[in-house]
């Protein structure tokens, strides 16, 4: 039995609450530059809305509608007035937060940023393609990033304080699911649940031994006087920095792996290290200049070559995984995937992949067909229950791997309904009865804040009484 090829392009839509979204953009854009009656450039902004101790700016407003268009959103009429309310909405989180001395830990900020920037650079494909998309280096976009991601943890937290006490009995969700007219019942698409166990090759020490060396050599020009520099942007791997003689920019402490942060705050300004391995390969750095807990070095990264047989071994590790977990009933899947697999962000969930655009373990068919061509094709012939032959992986990082893939379940496209999609109608119905919450919430809190808004917005249809 083949995976269906449903092509249905509705999504799955529920009430939802008022929703917070980072904007991708980083082009710092504060201030619009627009044409004036005379021709001229001038720049407009002015505060279009006082929230509390916070303000509103109509640059904010600006950029916060060039994003929503960017994202291809439906704009209409009242699309301004929507994204309008949407900031004051946040800007009473933020007052709110102020008032609560709630706080975000820089560690907590950069993790988050971190996270972020890595998943951009997988969507994208290196971080040297982010840099040019963006026309920024990494550690600048890292800067941009800062306050907006900040403050968007503010508001997550505030937000997540108001709903937190809300719970749904399923007395209330049948309630919810049996209000929604049969016609109006969502269709949802064909969805696939797959576990893989990824195993990396091991890298020869023949290969360690000729980087290393590789490495010590250039350590020696240096030393001899030739320039850091020059010897990154000719030979080292990593195309981000490169491009820029090796320098990565100021980078915090905590956003750097282990082993570089160890080698970065040990050395003194001028001085280079030694050699030493990463998960990403050997380096040498050179200590351009620190502030506290931020440091600026220039670096020469060489990545050991991976050879056939390498990958050869891992694909027989990965043949003799398979055949313990067929043979041997006690040998679950998820539990190999467990002790063996080499991939960090699914090794602890029984393997299962995650959906980075829902956080779930489902995905639409179309959805894997657009992130992972190859894995449709393999899953394409393949039944609930089974489990492939070790295939090749490649990474984002364009590093090759082999993993084995199970296809846990395959969901035919249909309308929803209680008994296959009882969490979605629950978290539909939760959301809706949060949503209940957060409205309580703001009209409680616009009757005791001082609360101005430009007289331009006096036609919008807000959901609330802001004026």
């Amino acid at each position: 039995m083949k995976m269906p090829k449903n092509r249905n392009k509705l999504k799955y839509s529920y009430l939802k609450i008022i929703t917070i979204i980072l904007a991708v953009v980083t082009s710092g854009i504060s201030l619009q530059a627009q044409k004036n009656t005379t021709g001229n450039q001038s720049v407009i902004d002015k505060v279009i809305a006082v929230v509390a101790d916070e303000i509103v700016l109509q640059s904010e407003l600006e950029a916060s509608v060039i994003e929503f268009a960017r994202r291809g959103d439906p704009i209409d009429a009242n699309t301004r007035c929507v994204i309008f309310e949407d900031l004051l909405f946040k800007k009473l989180l933020l007052n709110q937060a102020a008032l609560d001395s709630v706080v975000v830990s820089e560690d907590q900020i950069n993790g988050e940023i971190g996270r972020r920037i890595q998943y951009f650079v997988q969507q994208i494909g290196s971080e040297e393609k982010l840099e040019e998309f963006y026309g920024k280096s990494i550690p600048e976009i890292r800067d941009e990033f800062h306050d907006l991601i900040k403050d968007q943890m503010l508001i997550q937290q505030m937000q997540g304080s108001i709903t937190s006490d809300v719970d749904i009995s399923p007395k209330e969700i049948k309630v919810f699911f049996h209000a929604i007219p049969k016609d109006s019942l969502p269709f949802v698409n064909s969805e696939v649940v797959v576990e893989h166990i990824v195993v990396d090759p091991v890298i020869g020490e023949e290969e360690k031994n000729y980087s290393r060396e590789k490495l010590e050599g250039f350590r020696t020009r240096i030393l001899a006087g030739e320039d850091f520099g020059t010897l990154a942007f000719l030979y080292s791997q990593d195309p981000g920095s490169a491009r820029k003689n090796g320098e990565l920019g100021f980078m915090e402490r905590g956003s750097l792996v282990k082993e570089f942060a160890a080698v970065a705050f040990s050395i003194q300004p001028g001085q280079v290290s030694e050699v030493f391995e990463t998960e990403y390969g050997f380096h040498i750095i050179q200590l351009i200049e620190r502030r506290g807990q931020q440091s600026n070095v220039r670096h020469i990264l060489l990545k050991p070559n991976i050879s056939q047989k390498d990958l050869i071994s891992a694909k027989t590790m990965l043949d003799s995984l398979k055949q313990q977990i067929m043979t041997n009933d006690s040998l679950r899947f998820e539990v190999m995937a467990a002790r063996y697999s080499d991939d960090k962000s699914t090794r602890m969930n029984g393997g299962k992949m995650i959906n980075p655009e829902t956080g779930s373990t489902s995905f639409e068919v179309d959805q894997i067909s657009k992130v992972d061509p190859s894995l449709f094709f393999v899953l394409d012939k393949m039944k609930p229950g089974e489990i492939s032959d070790p295939v090749i992986f490649q990474k984002f990082d364009g590093s090759q791997s082999y993993r084995i893939v199970k296809l846990v379940s395959v969901t035919e496209a249909h309308r929803a309904n209680l008994k296959d999609d009882y969490l979605r109608i629950q978290g539909a119905a939760k959301s809706e009865k949060e949503k209940e919450a957060v409205d309580k919430w703001i009209t409680n809190k616009i009757q005791i804040n001082y609360i101005k808004i430009d007289d331009s917005f006096q036609d919008c249809e807000f959901q609330h009484s802001w004026f």
